[in-house]
Parts: structure tokens; sequence; C-alpha cells
């Protein structure tokens, strides 16, 4: 795509790097132009590939979008290109057999170097933006695993940070935010999960990039996609070198 860094297309697949800020799909109520806007633009013929969504009197069109980020997320977005590819990447969402990495950088010192959260979310009972692992949380509650591995550590003014990859084992809104708070390491740059401690190492947005998407094809081919660390990320996390580029950078 000329708007949207393309990592890979073919006639079936268009895998994107999406840029923090933009929003995957609209809302009903947000003018500004979104990736599925982008994407239309570009590709008109996919406008009817996937599930659009009725919001507010309005058809929201979400062209071959089979999973989304949040909107201050960076990375790997994967769009199907007709009807039979988004069938079946949807199938392998829905039955956790698609794997996938993301760089985050958490408030505070993890001591525990990889783990499990294994935490089912549902909505905050304080505010209904957000999504808890607490036993307070109302209505539905969703099973949600997220597995981690700690990176390096930095600091900054004696304030120390964490740099993790996450492995989210299902898709649910917002559970590396809400996983990372419930265990008191929020994601730096979270205005909505990190309350009072704001910001920090250069960076103005959320700090967390999906990285890497893999997953096998119906012909049996294994197929692997990564998106290049952002400028603001690798600012941030300069001083831990290739351990966060990784060994393909």
């Amino acid at each position: 795509m000329k708007s949207i860094p393309t990592i890979y297309e073919d006639e079936r697949l268009l895998v994107l790097d999406k840029p923090a800020g933009l929003m995957v799909h609209g809302d009903g109520k947000t003018a500004a132009a979104t990736l599925a806007d982008l994407v239309l633009r570009e590709y008109p013929g996919m406008k009817d590939v996937g599930e659009p969504l009725r919001i507010g009197g309005k058809t929201v069109y979400r062209p071959g979008i089979v999973h989304r980020l949040d909107k201050d997320t960076s990375g790997v977005i994967a769009l199907a290109k007709d009807a039979e590819t988004f069938s079946f990447l949807k199938k392998k969402f829905q039955a956790r057999e698609v794997g996938k990495t993301y760089l985050a950088i958490v408030h505070g010192r993890m001591e525990e170097k990889e783990g499990v959260i294994d935490r089912p979310l549902a909505r905050s009972a304080g505010d209904f933006r957000k999504y808890s692992a607490h036993a307070t949380a109302r209505g539905e509650r969703r099973a949600a695993v997220t597995a981690y591995r700690v990176l390096g550590y930095l600091t900054e003014n004696d304030r120390e940070f964490t740099v993790v990859e996450a492995y989210p084992k299902t898709g649910r809104t917002h559970q590396i935010r809400a996983h990372f708070h419930f265990i008191h390491h929020p994601v730096v740059g979270d205005a909505l999960y990190a309350g009072k401690l704001g910001s920090a190492l250069g960076m103005e947005r959320l700090a967390l990039h999906a990285r890497r998407l893999e997953f096998t094809m119906r012909s049996g081919e294994k197929m692997r996609f990564e998106a290049p660390v952002p400028e603001d990320l690798a600012r941030a996390t300069a001083g831990l070198g290739r351990l966060v580029e990784g060994p393909s950078a």
C-alpha cells in the first residue's frame, strides 16, 4: 500500500505495518480516517470481504480484517483479500492457532523472567472503557491468557522499567494492557491503565508493538511476518541492542 508500509502481499493476503495513532476501523462516531478507509481506497474490491458492523445506524466496513490492534498499538496486522481466506484465518484465530508476539515496555522491575498471566477479563466496575482481571469486574468473564518473557531493564530518573515480549494466547480487547495492569506493571504511556504513572523514556504513546504474526496456510506453508521496531521504541530500548531487535533485524 502507498499509505501504510506493506510487509507482505499476494493474491489472498495483505499484511501491513500499522502505525500508532491509527484506528483499525471506525466506531460510528470518529470522522478521522481509519486503516479500513485507507485499504478501501486502494483495494475497493475488498469492501465485501469480512464482517461489517452496524453502529449508530451506520455501516462500518472492515475489509478483510480478521483481528485488530488498539489505536495506539503499532505493528503487524493481516487482512484477507477474499472471503475464503477470511473464513480460514478467522477459524485460525478462534482456534488459537496463530502465534502472536508483542514488544512492550512496562512500569517497574519484573523479577520473574518469564511467566503466564491466566486471568479472565470482563468490564471494569469503575470505568466502562477498561477491562479488568480483578474479581470486582462486571459482566461476562472471558478466558484470557498471556505468556511473557523479560528481555531486559531500563532506568530513567531512578525509575525502573522492564522490556518484555508478550505472547497472547487469546485475543481479548485490551488483553495485554489489562493483564500487565493486573500484575502491577502497566504498559508505559497507557493513559487508560497506567493512571498517574504517566509516560516515560521519551514515549509519547502506548509502548506496545505487535512485532510478529505466525500461522500455517491451508497449503501447509508456514507464514511468519514481522514489523520492524518503530523509531520511538527503538530509541527507548537502544541500550538493550540486539536483544530487542531480534535475530532477524
